[in-house]
Parts: C-alpha cells; sequence; structure tokens
C-alpha cells in the first residue's frame, strides 16, 4: 500500500487499499469516493476532503487550541540535521525501535504536526495519523513527501475497519481527551492480531503538577493567541529568573526551586521550544494524569500481553494476541514468563 501520490495516481482522496480499511465512524459501513470527499454506502453521510484532509469530525472542538497551537509552530518540532529530539523521545516514550516499524501499516493517533509520525516514516513504516484539531493539516503539509496520510477525526469514533493496522501507538495525546482510559481501551480493536499498541502518557508521579493545575483552570478558557501572547512575556521572564536566582551561592538552587515549583514553564535551551512546550502544557481543556498500575489494568482489560514499558514515565507497550494464542492460553503465560 502506498499512501502517496494518491491524487496524482487515481484522482481518489485515498489509496484504494486504505479505502477499503476505512469506515463510517456512524453506521461503521464502507465508504466510496463523493463530491469532494468520501460517502457512506449505507447512511449517506459525507465526509469532505478540505486542504488536502478527509474530515471525519465537525469544526469546533476541545482540543482547537492545538490546532492554533501546531500552525504557529509548524516546524519547531522536526527533527533536521541539528537535533533528533523527536526521535529520542519517540525510543524514550514508547520503547520502539526502528525494526518494530519498518514495513508496518502504523497509526498515529494524535499526529499533531507530525513530528513522531516523521520519525516513523523515516523508519520504513507507512503511517496513518488522526488527529481531533486542524493540526493535521500541518502534517499532511510537513510530510506530504513522505508515506503518510492525515485525517482529521476523532479518537472516541474512529473511521477504520477492525484489525486494521500492525501498531498503534500515541504519545502525549490521549490524557488530553475527556476520558483517558476510555480512549485507550478504544484502540486495541484496530490492531491486527499480533499488532502492538504503545501510549505515553503523563505521569501521575509528579507533585509539581498541583500548581499549574490550579492556573489551567483560567488558563484553558483564554483564547489560544492570548495565551500564546502571555507566554511570549512569562515564559522568558522565568527562565532567566531561574537562571539568575541560581548564580547565587547556597540559597540560590533551592529558591529557583520553589519558584520553578510555584510558577512552572518549560526550561529548555530553546526559546522557542520554551513557549511551545509551555503552551501545551497550559492549553488543552483536559489534561489527567496516570500510572503503570492504571495503565497495566486497561492493557490486561482489553487482552493485551506482553506489557513492557519505556523510559520515561508513563510509557507502556502491549501485544495483541494471535489466534494461536487465543487458542493456546499456554503461550501466553509462556511468553509473560519468559
Amino acid at each position: 500500500m502506498s499512501l502517496s501520490g494518491k491524487q496524482e495516481l487515481n484522482q481518489l482522496p485515498v489509496d484504494p487499499e486504505l479505502l477499503a480499511l476505512l469506515r463510517c465512524p456512524g453506521c461503521n459501513h464502507s465508504l466510496q469516493p463523493a463530491d469532494e470527499g468520501l460517502g457512506c454506502t449505507d447512511c449517506g453521510r459525507r465526509f469532505p476532503e478540505i486542504r488536502g484532509v478527509l474530515r471525519f469530525v465537525d469544526e469546533g472542538n476541545y482540543a482547537d487550541s492545538f490546532g492554533y497551537q501546531w500552525k504557529r509552530f509548524q516546524r519547531t518540532q522536526l527533527d533536521d540535521a541539528a537535533g533528533t529530539r523527536s526521535e529520542r523521545d519517540f525510543i524514550n516514550r514508547t520503547g520502539l525501535k526502528p525494526e518494530d516499524l519498518r514495513g508496518k501499516l502504523v497509526l498515529d493517533v494524535g499526529c499533531g504536526m507530525g513530528r513522531f509520525a516523521e520519525v516513523a516514516t523515516r523508519w520504513g513504516a507507512r503511517v496513518v495519523g488522526i488527529d481531533l484539531s486542524a493540526a493535521c493539516e500541518v502534517a499532511a503539509k510537513n510530510l506530504a513527501e513522505r508515506e503518510f496520510v492525515a485525517f482529521q477525526a476523532d479518537v472516541f469514533s474512529l473511521p477504520f475497519a477492525p484489525e486494521s493496522f500492525d501498531l498503534i501507538y500515541s504519545i502525549g495525546v490521549l490524557h488530553h481527551t475527556p476520558d483517558c482510559e476510555k480512549a485507550v481501551k478504544t484502540l486495541p480493536q484496530y490492531l491486527k492480531p499480533g499488532g502492538t499498541l504503545a501510549v505515553w502518557l503523563y505521569s501521575g508521579y509528579n507533585k509539581w503538577y498541583r500548581f499549574s493545575d490550579q492556573y489551567r483552570k483560567i488558563t484553558y478558557r483564554m483564547s489560544p493567541r492570548a495565551l500564546h501572547g502571555f507566554f511570549r512575556v512569562a515564559v522568558p521572564f522565568f527562565y532567566w529568573l531561574d537562571r539568575g536566582l541560581r548564580l547565587i551561592p547556597l540559597i540560590g538552587a533551592p529558591v529557583a526551586g520553589v519558584v520553578h515549583h510555584v510558577f512552572p514553564v518549560n526550561r529548555n535551551r530553546d526559546p522557542e521550544i520554551r513557549v511551545l512546550d509551555t503552551l501545551d502544557w497550559y492549553s488543552p481543556k483536559y489534561q489527567s494524569k496516570h500510572t503503570y498500575e492504571q495503565v497495566f489494568r486497561w492493557f490486561e482489560t482489553c487482552g493485551l500481553h506482553g506489557m513492557s514499558i519505556g523510559n520515561m514515565p508513563v510509557g507502556v507497550r502491549g501485544r495483541k494476541p494471535t489466534k494461536a494464542e487465543k487458542d493456546s492460553p499456554t503461550l501466553v503465560s509462556a511468553e509473560r514468563n519468559a
């Protein structure tokens, strides 16, 4: 299946093989080409292609802040010759390696502007990215020359047939939904038998979240543009305050730590990343935190096994049993004990 050069080759909104995997998120029937998009063969719903991206959701939703964010910082986190931060984060948060993705059909849940899809396609995967926000447009543009296609879609109502993907990952996204547990449990049905699910969620072990959670009761209500303008001033102020305090002998470092605990902002050396990551933290409406125990329990409830963790909390990876493993539970027990 080739995900690139779709319209030039066949004038369809998506590659024919990918079209065969698409389903109406409302009634779960197959889709077919319709005027400027796709249409359901049963209920007749239409899914338009707008600015090169098929839309399976209506405009305006709780993820709108991310649309603004990734349109404003379109390429800030993409790897290049100067750095591979996204690749390092991908490895640390999922435990996945190039050989795990090479030649696989992969679903990126919450692709944003495509930072992790860029890594996955560079490793040889064919990636389908979905995002609830208009950030999917930026991903489609950033990865136009890769084996990648983006859809605007909702994780709670995905437009795919069951058992479509070899691997699914979601990094730093599902905790921004109204129900993270439900979002995680939605995904295994779209894995092929033997397929892998990897998620990374905000850690419930860190205590410094408490102050920022109080501020978020106000900041998420601000327009993304206004919040961005505020952080363009506040983030440099607290960054240089932190640097200055740490120059004071003996008491400087402890005082700087208290200030950061009470007023958490990103302290990356890159000024653009500092503002972006702080905006990313304070703008979402939903932001839950989780533990390994919770996520392992969710995976086990969905029938996944062979769980492992990444190098950065809270990242969990699990595998969907094959038919042979389902028919012979001893195979699963052997893997657990290996």
